[in-house]
């Protein structure tokens, strides 16, 4: 790996709780990090991630490494990370923003699910220092990485990217050589699922949680979902397919009540409505709980890490 992108600052454009818990995990390994946003309650919620990881681990995370600015500054930085709703042309203005603030040198990465890469690419300088950079929320505290690549990326650049979360950013990050996000299409698979269950009376929106948390919610932080299948009995799996399988959803649009949550804003615990009603102290509570639970099973899952260092 190229020794000056580990030592070279962060530069994080975005806003929202994604971009603050993604600025506390540069900062808890030691980076220097600029963020650009406009996010006025960015420097709060950052010390606020920063304390809780004090209290749940005892470690101090350094704040004064922390610039946070509404406009470009002239440093030179290893990587620069943009956070952005799942919009095209916001995606596209951040991009155009970013490769006129860095140097020639640094990898410019982005969230995508949904959108290809190629098409990001395609008015851009350097195309082939862009990638898309998923992480999960509260980035400080998950093992989560996914980095997507074409063929138009530069290989010598993702490979940088790539160890230098493995070795400095606390991650496990998986590579792609394709256009658009592998877990983006596990999550919304099982979510179609979901709303097929609800939609059709099988099951309650509460039953859906219940069967995830107290099944899945078991195994997935321990093996992943052929580790699992591995471990039960892999040729059952098969069998069942075989039956199961042309009974799943294939629906291509959402239901109606979920199209009614979405045409009322529902934004979930951040305005109260979602597909459950929160008042103001529940999502107080339910913030803190969360919080509180990421640092344990962070404990969890690197007493028991996966793959062959077993």
């Amino acid at each position: 790996m190229d020794k000056n992108y580990e030592r070279l600052p962060v530069l994080i454009w975005g806003k929202g709780k994604l971009s603050h818990s993604i600025a506390v995990c540069m900062l808890q390994t030691g980076c220097w990090v600029t963020m650009i946003t406009e996010d006025e309650q960015a420097s709060d919620c950052i010390k606020q991630h920063c304390n809780e990881a004090y209290k749940a681990n005892g470690n101090r995370i350094a704040t004064d490494r922390l610039m946070i600015k509404t406009k470009p500054d002239e440093k030179k930085y290893g990587v620069a990370i943009i956070v952005t709703e799942e919009d095209l042309s916001e995606k596209k203005m951040a991009i155009c923003t970013v490769e006129r603030m860095v140097g020639v040198e640094t990898i410019i990465a982005i969230n995508m699910e949904s959108i290809a890469l190629q098409e990001l690419q395609k008015d851009c300088s350097q195309p082939e220092r862009l990638m898309g950079l998923n992480w999960t929320e509260p980035a400080h505290t998950t093992h989560f990485l996914e980095i997507i690549t074409n063929d138009i990326t530069n290989k010598v650049l993702a490979a940088n990217l790539l160890n230098l979360a493995k070795q400095h950013w606390t991650k496990d990050p998986y590579l792609i050589w394709g256009e658009v996000s592998v877990r983006a299409k596990m999550l919304y698979a099982m979510a179609r699922e979901a709303f097929h269950l609800v939609h059709n009376g099988y099951a309650s929106i509460e039953d859906v949680d219940r069967a995830c948390r107290n099944d899945a919610g078991y195994y997935l932080p321990f093996a992943g979902n052929f580790r699992y299948m591995d471990l039960m009995g892999t040729y059952a799996y098969g069998l069942v397919m075989k039956d199961l399988n042309r009974e799943l959803s294939r629906s291509s649009k959402a239901p109606a009540f979920f199209q009614e949550i979405m045409g009322q804003g529902g934004l979930g615990m951040e305005n109260g409505f979602g597909f459950y009603e929160y008042d103001k102290d529940a999502v107080e509570q339910w913030k803190e709980v969360v919080g509180k639970f990421s640092h344990e099973v962070q404990h969890i899952i690197r007493k028991y890490p996966f793959g062959e260092d077993q």
